[in-house]
């Protein structure tokens, strides 16, 4: 490890990532909660997908699109949670050179879908209280799979020059990922070349991304709120509101963080390098764990059906 650090080298077989640096002595610690939250992520998305997959009712493109969601939780949180357990419990920092751009890839690419995928449930939204006698015409099963389809090429194709322009840069000097994952700007900047392509690539699509999905969901709720206030009462007007509710909580769980996370990213002279990373670490997390939680309080059929399983395992 100490050659790789110092010799000079184009082609290293691994890097090396150092966790969460200044609070390496605090490891195990941190793992805790980080594991916790995982666990959770981890059977809430799978109880997602049991009771949808279970209950005919739910059988509808609000729900597939919910699974869909629920998938893409999964591969987040497990492309990054079980290397980072590995480097806090066991000190297993070393990566492979090809792992590394494939953990990068599985992150970026999981990430852009998550956002595609809301696009898809603010459409859905907007079929469902705009058209809602033409709801099931419009998003007939063919039609959600194509959506689906539609979505996770677009998150495929647009994050796959990040893994392949990285592949071919020369790395000098260091093979040292002061992180907990292979973020893509981390294993660029170890590249002693010109990467302004990467860099320039990796910037367009983390805002021309999230602003394009975030232009279209804005447009579909102004047509959801003109649509909701011109209902006749009070009561149908909150109830309309209330099928809404757990997507736009959704949205702000994703969006929020990621946001916040890259404002910080961009103002890291400020801020320590640790909490820098601990959020970059956290964040990924917190979609994954928050959905199921936000989905099985506020959709009644999830809530009623989960309740159901329990009282019926009792008895």
């Amino acid at each position: 490890m100490s050659d790789s650090n110092t010799t000079e080298f184009t082609n290293p077989s691994s890097f090396i990532l150092l966790g969460i640096s200044g609070l390496e002595v605090a490891h195990v610690w941190i793992s805790i909660p980080l594991c916790t939250m995982y666990t959770i992520a981890i059977l809430g998305n799978f109880t997602i997908l049991f009771i949808v997959k279970r209950e005919s009712s739910l059988h509808e493109p609000m729900y597939y699109f919910l699974c869909m969601l629920a998938i893409t939780d999964l591969v987040l949180c497990t492309s990054i949670l079980p290397k980072m357990l590995s480097i806090f419990w066991f000190n297993s920092r070393e990566i492979d050179f090809s792992a590394c751009l494939t953990q990068m890839y599985f992150i970026h690419c999981f990430a852009a879908m998550e956002s595609g995928i809301f696009v898809a449930m603010a459409f859905d939204r907007y079929v469902a209280i705009c058209h809602p006698l033409r709801h099931s015409t419009i998003l007939t099963n063919s039609v959600v799979v194509k959506i689906g389809l539609a979505v996770m090429l677009r998150g495929c194709l647009l994050v796959l020059p990040y893994p392949l322009l990285a592949s071919r840069w020369p790395y000098c000097k260091t093979n040292i990922i002061p992180h907990t994952y292979c973020k893509h700007i981390s294993v660029v900047k170890l590249a002693c070349a010109d990467v302004r392509a990467s860099s320039y690539y990796s910037l367009s699509v983390t805002f021309f991304v999230p602003s394009m999905d975030v232009f279209f969901i804005a447009l579909s709720y102004i047509q959801i709120l003109r649509a909701i206030f011109s209902l006749p009462t009070k009561d149908a007007r909150l109830k309309t509101v209330g099928t809404c509710s757990s997507h736009l909580c959704s949205i702000l769980v994703f969006y929020i963080p990621d946001l916040f996370s890259s404002i910080m990213q961009r103002i890291d002279n400020t801020m320590p390098l640790y909490c820098l990373i601990l959020m970059a670490s956290v964040y990924l997390l917190v979609s994954p764990l928050v959905h199921p939680i936000i989905y099985g309080v506020r959709t009644k059929q999830i809530r009623d059906r989960l309740l159901w399983l329990f009282t019926h395992k009792r008895t």
